[in-house]
């Protein structure tokens, strides 16, 4: 059960593309049918609602999907800003009936149009004034918006005293770049996609100095602070006052997916609330670790992340 929020602690969150999901499982003896709220913005604030924080989430909702998300949404106990849209939100169809995942089927997120992606800038603007903490997170695909559109937003973020954190790859990451980041996080695979992508490398990172060359890089752009992670590795941050290593306790994966995003989520959350940089680095690892563990995407009880968080280590490598 989430932990009640707190009035004067809220987040707000962009969502550029939440998507409706439909499982077919089987549960106690029976076939069940779910329908769920998706997508990695959805998730992301899920896991900030369970952590006990408000969530202004911004984000566009059309036709007969889109109704279906907003009851869904809101009956997460998340404050909704919708965009209304001509175009239907996307959706999944998943059988998990097995315990595998086999798609059945997939509807695309439309591309945005120029009302409406003016409509979800002010709405983030406006949101983000009225909390401690933005989180933008990346479109279902890069036709949904102009990618300039991320970097418009962290300028203008940035210059009225909010504090960006970005959970981004891709087009979107470079855009975000240019306005200014506070804390960045990415994986070492979207890393290293980058990294191909720019011609300095023609394989994975395999290297820790060439890792540690490229966050620093990531840094010079318009990063503050970096955080990747590595699987079941420790993790890597380059924050003011160095490099460090984040090591947290690593479970048999029961849903790889998500870990990522319950990790920012409570990082955001931590940080939404007071606490400082590395704590909310311990908290976000250990809701990530958690996550892998169990079913269920930006799932997981606070009081375990809490416990789980006194055994995530910080080790500085490397002096600022």
């Amino acid at each position: 059960m989430a932990t009640p929020a707190q009035d004067d602690n809220r987040v707000a969150l962009l969502a550029p593309s939440p998507i409706l999901t439909v499982t077919l499982e089987h549960g106690d003896g029976k076939e069940e049918l779910h329908l769920h709220p998706g997508g990695q913005g959805f998730w992301v604030a899920r896991m900030v609602r369970e952590l006990g924080v408000g969530v202004s989430f911004c984000a566009p909702l059309g036709g007969e999907v889109g109704a279906v998300l907003r009851a869904l949404i809101e009956r997460e106990r998340i404050d909704l800003c919708p965009i209304e849209t001509s175009g239907w939100n996307g959706a999944y169809v998943h059988d998990r009936r097995d315990d595998t995942v086999c798609e059945i089927g997939e509807t695309s997120s439309p591309r945005l149009a120029r009302h409406e992606i003016d409509g979800l800038y002010g709405t983030m603007l406006s949101a983000s004034l009225e909390a401690q903490l933005t989180v933008l997170t990346g479109p279902r695909s890069e036709d949904i918006l102009d990618s300039d559109f991320y970097r418009r937003l962290a300028a203008d973020l940035r210059s009225t005293g909010c504090t960006v954190l970005a959970d981004l790859s891709g087009p979107p990451l470079d855009s975000a770049l240019g306005g200014g980041i506070d804390l960045l996080h990415l994986s070492e695979r979207e890393l290293g996609e980058r990294e191909r992508g720019s011609g300095r490398r023609t394989a994975a990172l395999t290297d820790e100095g060439e890792t540690v060359t490229a966050m620093k890089r990531l840094h010079e752009e318009g990063a503050r602070q970096v955080l990747l992670t590595r699987g079941p590795r420790p993790a890597l941050v380059l924050l003011e006052d160095g490099l460090h290593e984040l090591a947290g306790p690593v479970f048999e994966p029961r849903e790889p997916r998500g870990a990522g995003d319950s990790l920012v989520a409570a990082i955001a959350a931590s940080l939404a609330s007071g606490r400082p940089i590395k704590r909310a680095l311990r908290m976000g690892v250990a809701a990530g670790a958690l996550n892998a563990a169990r079913r269920g995407l930006g799932t997981g009880s606070p009081d375990d992340i809490r416990r789980l968080a006194g055994a995530v280590t910080l080790r500085p490598l490397e002096a600022g």
